[in-house]
């Protein structure tokens, strides 16, 4: 395994647990060794799955000046078979393995104008960077969608810090986000931050291109565990080393083959870095790339994926049984 930003694993209590939004839960800890958080950082924690030890990546929402205590939020995937659901029935007082603060997602202080965009849980890693841009007095706006009020965590205190620079926009009160009209309004030689679900991202880095703009000025990151199409099981095959694996809706491709025994290349977990891409033999359905670490070009042929958050997914509901990729990894 290669260990982002040097991880430091310790212990870490928690310090108290509350239900914020629909199916959002904050979550407070105490590491054994703090650390000083800066915006966008995020924090590694084990977990258990059908037995085994996992690792989930949770932003970090704010935290004590000096990192004895740190906030995450949590969404309940419905489809949980151990990390979320492990992680939304934490008490204060139980203890879990975690990492130091660890930094992927840097906000760039200096440039002209800022616009941070949050779909859904998101949120958690731009809500610090908009309260360092407000005691910085720079000029930003905060644009935050998700499906309705009841799911948009931290929505009210956001309002009241921000006023103004807050942009609201909810499906079910008709007010969707029109990413072209966002882009487009975006001022030449701005800076845009986002995360969110693939959908949102993809559609905001096309627009973005389409009109020209800077992409070094385009920066986000990804949950990795969102796609264009629902999580289903699937069959993974290795021939070359006989390894054959089911992977379940909620666990990743590289889980099940670490799940297996194999020794698997990775880094960021997330669709970013690449470093678990693996060669595809054959496929029996196609691919739901989830990652940004390939362009679309590079994507269409199906010869390769990440593994850490793509899935293959069966063509449509005539095809008789799951979908299964054969792959070879270096």
């Amino acid at each position: 395994m290669a260990d982002s930003n040097s991880q430091v694993w310790q212990r870490g209590t928690v310090h108290s647990a509350q239900e914020i939004a629909s199916g959002i839960r904050r979550i407070v800890l105490r590491p054994d060794k703090p650390h000083a958080v800066r915006p966008g950082e995020h924090i590694d924690v084990r977990v258990p799955i059908d037995g085994t030890s996992s690792v989930r990546s949770y932003s970090v929402v704010d935290a004590s000046p000096d990192g004895s205590e740190l906030a995450i939020s949590v969404f309940l995937s419905p489809a949980s078979r151990g990390g979320s659901a492990f992680m939304h029935q934490l008490e204060p007082g139980q203890v879990l393995e975690m990492t130091q603060p660890l930094q992927n997602f840097p906000l760039r202080v200096g440039a002209p104008s800022y616009v941070l965009l949050a779909g859904g849980i998101g949120i958690t890693a731009i809500l610090g960077m908009a309260a360092l841009l407000r005691r910085l007095g720079a000029t930003y706006r905060l644009v935050y969608a998700a499906r309705s009020r009841s799911a948009m965590a931290y929505a009210s205190q956001l309002a009241e810090l921000h006023g103004e620079q807050l942009q609201l926009h909810l499906d079910d009160e008709g007010t969707s986000l029109d990413t072209r009209a966002l882009v487009h309004s975006v001022p030449v030689g701005a800076e845009l931050y986002m995360c969110g679900p693939i959908r949102l991202m993809d559609a905001v880095r096309r627009c973005w291109l389409d009109r020209g703009l800077d992409p070094t000025n385009l920066r986000y990151e990804t949950f990795g565990n969102s796609g264009w199409f629902e999580a289903e099981p699937f069959t993974v095959r290795v021939p070359r080393l006989g390894v054959e694996a089911t992977v379940h809706s909620d666990e990743s491709m590289l889980e099940a083959l670490e799940r297996t025994g194999l020794d698997m290349m990775f880094d960021c977990r997330k669709g970013e870095c690449g470093l678990c891409q693996v060669r595809i033999l054959d496929l029996n359905g196609h691919v739901d790339h989830r990652d940004v670490f390939y362009s679309d070009r590079q994507k269409e042929p199906n010869s390769k994926m990440c593994c850490c958050v793509s899935r293959a997914v069966a063509d449509d509901a005539r095809q008789p049984g799951p979908a299964s990729v054969t792959i070879d990894i270096s």
